[in-house]
């Protein structure tokens, strides 16, 4: 008998039939002889519709409120699905996250999960019972709910699945693999087969929305085996695992878009010691997460510093820069919320030099400018103005030969 965690999001538990279809496919999956345990997301767009509720009440929620309010989203999935499967004859609970025991830090809105108790999940299953778990959602030391961000459901099956020592954490979702594009802007992106968890990873973080970057941690830290598929076919999907180097046969396994990325520069910065630590410890104390970072040549004692972050925290790092621009001396600070982070990834660059150099290239004979640049052994990723994106991907994904087999 093996131990299954699936993971469904919300577009496949969003309305009664589709909730009804899930709940075949898990009772399937115990009927073949598994136990499962069945993480979901809240239904459709009910997550951003709660949260545009709270801004037509406060334009500045409280954040431990968010939480209370986005945590019945999960619970709205888990009561109607465990329903569903009891229609169908199989003995079967739902548990919220603070239920099962998955404890949060106390970082609202943006919590990361530090432990997950098995004890109620294997007290479950052993009395032959279907388990499911609301995602997204945990709770603190001191019994506050806390939600772990975009995507956080993923981040919650994989942790239960690392915990449970599962066989397999299979994430359905509404596409049926990982891709080496988004095929909605590149049509001629290919699914592919495997995938390593660092190219993942790679990929999760630069704007590919398959998984949340924190679930592909977990699983390699884990040694968790991912299987993305779709909750409406029974097509083979994309595993996610340690890749050989015999696997490891293209050079740029795929090339990925994020428009949540807003530009952020501190101007005429004072060239000192301590003046980037002022800065970003600020931001961090603030929980927002930056990602590319440059720093201008100096010139006459003083440079630039610029960096990006997520659309969503641009109000309050545009706030907490301009505090630390009068603090250090700096002029000015600006901010561009239109332009985008497109990005190449693959293992294969590691080995194979002038691969930066062909995805400039490769830009400029769009007629594509470049505004920042990132690297690492594995993934190149240029800032652009956001109405090249997709021009851009298809070109990157043309050049790198990733439409072909």
């Amino acid at each position: 008998m093996a131990l299954i965690v699936q993971k469904y999001g919300g577009t496949s538990v969003n309305g009664p039939e589709r909730v009804k279809n899930v709940a075949r496919r898990v009772v399937n999956t115990r009927r073949a002889g598994n136990e499962v345990v069945v993480i979901v997301s809240a239904p459709g767009d009910m997550t951003d519709d709660l949260i545009a509720m709270a801004h037509e009440i406060s334009p500045n929620p409280p954040a431990r409120e968010m939480d209370m309010l986005l945590a019945t989203g999960e619970q709205t999935s888990i009561a109607l699905l465990a329903m569903a499967i009891h229609e169908l004859g199989e003995p079967v609970i739902s548990l919220t996250g603070p239920q099962v025991g998955i404890l949060t830090d106390n970082v609202h809105t943006k919590a990361r999960i530090l432990e997950v108790s098995c004890d109620r999940l294997r007290r479950e299953l052993a009395q032959g019972k279907i388990v499911i778990v609301a995602g997204f959602q945990g709770m603190t030391c001191d019994n506050e709910i806390t939600t772990l961000g975009r995507g956080g459901s993923d981040t919650t099956a994989v942790a239960v699945a690392a915990a449970l020592k599962a066989d397999v954490c299979q994430i359905f979702t509404d596409v049926d693999g990982v891709y080496t594009a988004d095929p909605r802007i590149v049509p001629a992106a290919r699914k592919l087969p495997v995938i390593s968890y660092d190219e993942m990873l790679e990929l999760a973080s630069l704007g590919a929305q398959v998984l949340q970057p924190r679930s592909v941690e977990f699983g390699k830290l884990n040694h968790v085996v991912l299987e993305v598929r779709s909750s409406f076919n029974d097509n083979e999907g994309t595993l996610v695992k340690e890749v050989t180097e015999v696997e490891k046969k293209m050079v740029v396994s795929g090339v990925a878009g994020d428009r949540n990325v807003a530009r952020i520069a501190l101007h005429d910065v004072p060239d000192r010691p301590g003046i980037a630590k002022a800065l970003f410890v600020a931001l961090a104390r603030e929980s927002i997460n930056v990602d590319m970072i440059v720093q201008s040549a100096m010139r006459d004692g003083i440079n630039d510093i610029a960096f990006t972050v997520g659309r969503d925290d641009l109000r309050k790092a545009v706030e907490v820069t301009d505090r630390v621009r009068a603090e250090i001396g700096a002029s000015r600070v600006t901010y561009n919320d239109k332009v985008a982070k497109v990005s190449i990834v693959g293992a294969g660059m590691i080995t194979n030099p002038g691969v930066a150099a062909d995805m400039f290239a490769c830009l400029a004979e769009e007629g594509i400018n470049i505004h920042m640049i990132s690297t690492s052994e594995i993934k190149v990723s240029c800032i652009i103005d956001e109405e090249y994106l997709a021009c851009a991907m298809q070109a990157l994904h043309s050049r790198f030969g990733l439409d072909k087999e």
